[in-house]
This record gives C-alpha cells, structure tokens and sequence, in this order.
C-alpha cells in the first residue's frame, strides 16, 4: 500500500492506493505544519485518524509533501513522527512545492509554480530542477496573496476603523473580534497562520465589495512583484497556480496576471488528484 499526502497549514489530504493503482481509501487530517505545531501535536493529529492508524501498518511507501518543510528541523520533526507511526514504510518527505509542481507538471516545459492557500509561494521549473530565488520567511513576514495575508489586512482594518461600515458590520457579527481573542489566537494557540486563514473565507463571500477588490488586487500585485517577477522569463512561460485562494479568486486572479502581461496555466483547489497521476505514471516514484 502506498500513501500519498498533501499537507497544508490548514488540512493535509490522504490517499492510499494499491502497486496496481487501485484506491483504497481516501481521509483527511488537520495540517501539519511542522514549522508551527510541536511533535505531540503532529503526532496527535494522525494517530487520531481511524484510517490512517488503522492500516499503518500495511504502508509500504509514504509520499508526503507539506508546508513547513523548507529547513532541515522542520523536516526531521516530520521524519521522526512518521517513522515511529509507519514502522513498516520507507518515507518520501518532501516540500508542499513539489506536489503542486507534480499535480501541474503535463511535460518538461519550463515553468513557474505558485501556492496561494493558507500562505504562499513560487518556484521555478527549468524542466528538470525545482528553483526557489525567494526563501520564505513565514507567514508574519511573506505570505502575500495567502489566505493569513488577506485575514491580517481585514483584522487590522477593522481594528483601524478602515472597513466600510457595512462591511465592518457583517464581519463583526461572522466572528469574534475583540483585542482578547484575537492575540490568544496569535500568541497563545497554535496555528495562528491557519486562524489568520479562516477569515479569508469572509473576503470571498463579499469579494464584488469595492472594498474587496482593493485589497484582493493589492494582494495579489504584491505576490506578482515579490515572488513571480523575481523570475527573468515569467514573461514568456506559463505561471501556474494551486490553492484555495487562488482557486476562488481566479477572476481577479487573471485580471492581475493579464495587467502584468503574464500568462497563467493551470488553476487547482488542490493538488491531490494531479499528484496521484503523477505517482501513477511515474511508478510511484517521486
């Protein structure tokens, strides 16, 4: 059995299928950052699921891909939980760039491969090397366009009183927002990416507001300027994209990538599916 994962901040995908490509089961945990979440928490968060703990034993392979992997800590943390879980696998872990590179990848052609969910990020693809010219910092300092940018920018805007009344109203009554939760979100629990995230979802459902579109558009002209335009041919090669955020907001999505006269290619909620294919093809091998 061969168990494939995509891990975000905010929920991590499973799908476990047979050497002859069968499906076996599908489930999903809570993410697994590890950059932000301790190891009893990670570990917590798998061997809660039936699924997985249930046929730990009979994984053969582990393919995970995760936010939170760029550094070597980060990933030993994820290396050690994992291998005291599947005892009996040999693991694959590997950056959440590369599912979503895999889950767009149709050839060699060069590329650009961008993350706009819970945070975000963009790598380049010469057609056989992955290239990263922007190291992330987190998501207090680079996530622009991600879901805990846009989350932060209407948090402080309420507080600043630049949210138009109307909207100001509507968000007020959608969520706690009073200074004693919000900083117990932040500085107290865990995930404060993730709790910065959940209030894109407010950004969405009003996004025609003239005010939405200010900041959608900022967002997302500060991802083009910071991350995408660091690569000299982002000019001439598809930009691909994989995420929530920029699953949702593709309208505006292109309407910047077309204004930056930058071409955009595939546009996905989430990797999975194309991952698997890729395992597929490849004879599960990453």
């Amino acid at each position: 059995m061969i168990l494939i994962a995509d891990s975000g901040s905010t929920k991590t995908d499973w799908i476990a299928i047979s050497a002859n490509g069968e499906t076996l089961f599908q489930t999903q945990t809570l993410g697994l950052n590890p950059q932000v979440l301790t190891r009893e928490i990670i570990r917590e968060r798998i061997i809660n699921n039936f699924e997985l703990y249930q046929h730990k034993d009979e994984v053969t392979d582990v393919y995970f891909y995760g936010a939170g992997l760029g550094v070597e800590r980060p990933k030993e943390r994820i290396n050690d939980v994992f291998g005291e879980f599947f005892t009996t696998a040999k693991l694959h872990i590997k950056e959440d760039t590369y599912a979503a590179l895999y889950s767009v990848l149709k050839n060699d052609e060069p590329c650009i491969v961008c993350i706009l969910g819970t945070g975000s990020n963009c790598s380049y693809y010469d057609g056989s090397t992955v290239h990263q010219k922007v190291i992330s910092l987190g998501y207090i300092l680079m996530d622009d366009a991600s879901g805990n940018y846009f989350g932060g920018e209407m948090i402080r805007d309420y507080h600043f009183n630049k949210m138009p009344e109307h909207l100001a109203e509507k968000f007020e009554a959608q969520y706690e927002l009073s200074a004693e939760s919000v900083k117990t979100h932040l500085y107290r629990e865990p995930n404060p990416n993730t709790y910065l995230a959940t209030f894109a979802r407010f950004l969405i459902e009003n996004k025609d507001e003239d005010y939405s579109q200010k900041l959608i558009k900022k967002g997302l002209q500060l991802f083009v300027d910071n991350q995408i335009t660091q690569y000299e041919d982002c000019h001439e090669i598809p930009v691909h994209f994989v995420g929530s955020i920029g699953f949702y907001l593709e309208k505006e999505l292109r309407e910047v990538l077309k204004e930056n006269n930058i071409k955009p290619g595939t546009i996905l909620k989430a990797p999975i599916e194309g991952l698997v294919n890729y395992h597929l093809r490849n004879k599960m091998r990453a």
